[in-house]
């Protein structure tokens, strides 16, 4: 298969990046196993020289190239440039991935990337290896995973924001922002909006107006204005709620990924009328999906109130 090939088959998959402890060897585990069920064949790559305990089959590790430990302990770095210097040596060896992953061919494949931030918003190692894969006939989509937490902290939605901004725009692929853990949302505190204002991303001024009320925040009231101007004028963010143990959302989520990636009108999938019109409408999976965990969440909320109520 040479770099430039576009006879060989188009390959279809997902590229799992995000901050460290936002889930990404989770959603891996659980959405291999969901595409498993569903007939596909699956192949797990681990991008993450870090990654030792891996739950899922690993059909590709690049720790048989390079591992972080071997790199710290050999040049003295930390684990941040250990990893810098990983994914650089990924790309200088992208024949090594290339042959692996040649065959791999008739998967779909997900990546699993390691948690380092500035990988995805501007050291150029990692969006180096991601080009190749497109040269090789890659059709890959972007899952930005992102806790649900930075929810509950407007000042800290804002500062998720600005990176799932410059990360789509860095990394230049078809990206699909998700808020993973929503099954705990619940236990990190009242939400000071519906769930569909922070996956829709609506007026962001009100979320201006709550981070005043906040003696700390109300000098920095200039700044976060200025933030929010540049995330409403690119207009690119939105999130998709996951929770991974919850089958109907994982479904939502690749129903989301399918579209971006171009797998629902690939030859992987039946094209039948039914999964067609599901790519062609827009955001009904949207709506739907944030509604029920919407619900989940009050009905969550408001049994802790009766509670309360019955304990005073």
């Amino acid at each position: 298969m040479s770099e430039g090939s576009r006879g060989s088959s188009v390959a279809f998959g997902q590229v799992v990046i995000g901050p460290p402890g936002s889930g990404k060897t989770t959603y891996c585990h659980g959405m291999q196993q969901l595409l498993g069920s569903i007939g596909r064949r699956v192949a797990v790559v681990n991008l993450d020289p870090a990654n030792e305990a891996m739950p899922y089959q690993c059909a590709l590790d690049v720790a048989q190239l390079i591992t972080l430990p071997d790199v710290m302990e050999s040049l003295g770095l930390g684990p941040n440039g250990g990893l810098i210097y990983c994914m650089e040596y990924l790309e200088a060896n992208s024949d090594w991935l290339q042959e692996r992953l040649a065959a791999l061919r008739g998967h779909y494949f997900l990546f699993d990337c390691p948690g380092q931030v500035e990988l995805y918003t501007h050291h150029r190692a990692l969006k180096n290896v991601l080009a190749q894969l497109a040269k090789w006939n890659f059709r890959l989509a972007a899952v930005h995973l992102v806790d649900s937490h930075y929810c509950t902290d407007p000042g800290k939605f804002i500062s998720v924001l600005c990176t799932s901004l410059s990360t789509m725009l860095h990394v230049e692929l078809p990206h699909v922002n998700v808020l993973s853990k929503m099954d705990l949302i619940e236990q990190y505190g009242k939400l000071a909006f519906n769930l569909d204002y922070y996956t829709e991303v609506l007026d962001l001024s009100y979320l201006v107006d709550h981070l005043a009320s906040d003696p700390f925040f109300r000098s920095y009231r200039r700044l976060n204005e200025k933030l929010v101007e540049v995330i409403e004028e690119y207009s690119l963010v939105s999130f998709v709620p996951l929770n991974v143990q919850d089958k109907a959302s994982m479904r939502q989520v690749l129903q989301a990924v399918d579209k971006a990636n171009g797998c629902c009108f690939g030859e992987q999938e039946h094209r039948s009328l039914e999964a067609l019109m599901s790519a062609a409408v827009g955001a009904d999976f949207h709506f739907t999906s944030t509604l029920a965990v919407q619900e989940k969440y009050l009905q969550s909320q408001d049994k802790a109130v009766e509670e309360e109520v019955m304990e005073l």
